[in-house]
């Protein structure tokens, strides 16, 4: 698959066309960013790890009937997607109550929530991403009542999945955020509702089920280091392993090398 101009570029991916409109080509970058942007650095091998963790469970949950953005793998950085319009909304679904929940609410940290928890943010970074109501969404035209439906529907759904392939491998799912986007279906020539971005330890919160040792973003965000580390864990766990590779962390001047399951 031939990569054309680029047509947007997040604090995470970098998204190019391809010579199908519908199709496009999703970058994964070794920028880790925290705080609305506001912390930075450069984790080398970071994006090799999250395409192949994302595009994991991405498969998975497809075969589950979850629909997604995902068409394949195209490389160690690099996957082909779906182009979809995206929603302007981050979904968060929370298991155990921990960071910005703990801190508006006042709840203790690790708390178990007795069902899980669905939050809405206005993607908007300048705005430091606000929490939102259905109404917000409704008044402002960001989903219809049906599409939220769809939506939440399938979240709670995917949480369902992904508590239960985590807890498999030992790791508590705390919480995570996704987002959505309405694309093309060639087949029934109508847009639908897909699953798209990333599933990674860059999108959510997961704990080893024994220790609570953090395997994900936050050892960036709370400077715990070893972040590499932490998501070679991750997809050691899954079964995961590409093509072999060394990794070194730029943070931390360490090399690690990584060796990979071949598909």
């Amino acid at each position: 698959m031939n990569k054309g101009s680029k047509l947007y570029e997040g604090k995470a991916k970098i998204i190019y066309e391809t010579k199908d409109k519908n199709l496009v080509i999703q970058h994964f970058k070794d920028d880790a960013t925290a705080f609305n942007n506001l912390k930075k650095a450069n984790v080398e091998g970071k994006g090799v790890l999250n395409n192949r963790i994302s595009e994991f469970i991405y498969t998975n949950l497809s075969q589950c009937g979850i629909k997604t953005h995902l068409i394949r793998r195209l490389n160690m950085r690099e996957q082909l997607i779906r182009k979809a319009e995206i929603f302007p909304i981050e979904f968060i679904v929370r298991n155990i109550a921990t960071g910005s929940l703990t801190k508006r609410l006042g709840i203790s940290e690790g708390t178990i929530l007795e069902n899980p928890l669905l939050e809405y943010c206005y993607k908007k970074d300048e705005l430091n991403d606000p929490l939102i109501s259905k109404e917000h969404i409704y008044s402002f035209g960001w989903a219809t009542k049906n599409e939220l439906e769809i939506i939440d529907k399938t979240s709670l759904r995917i949480n369902d999945l992904l508590t239960g392939m985590f807890r498999a491998v030992g790791i508590k799912l705390v919480d995570f955020k996704i987002e959505y986007g309405k694309a093309w279906n060639k087949d029934t020539e109508k847009s639908e509702i897909v699953l798209a971005d990333e599933i990674s330890p860059d999108t959510c919160r997961l704990w080893d089920a024994k220790t609570e040792k953090k395997l994900d973003k936050d050892r960036f965000r709370k400077d715990l280091g070893n972040i590499v580390q932490a998501y070679q864990e991750v997809a050691k766990r899954l079964g995961i392993m590409p093509e072999e590779t060394n990794i070194s962390e730029v943070n931390f001047g360490k090399t690690i090398p990584i060796k990979f399951k071949k598909k």
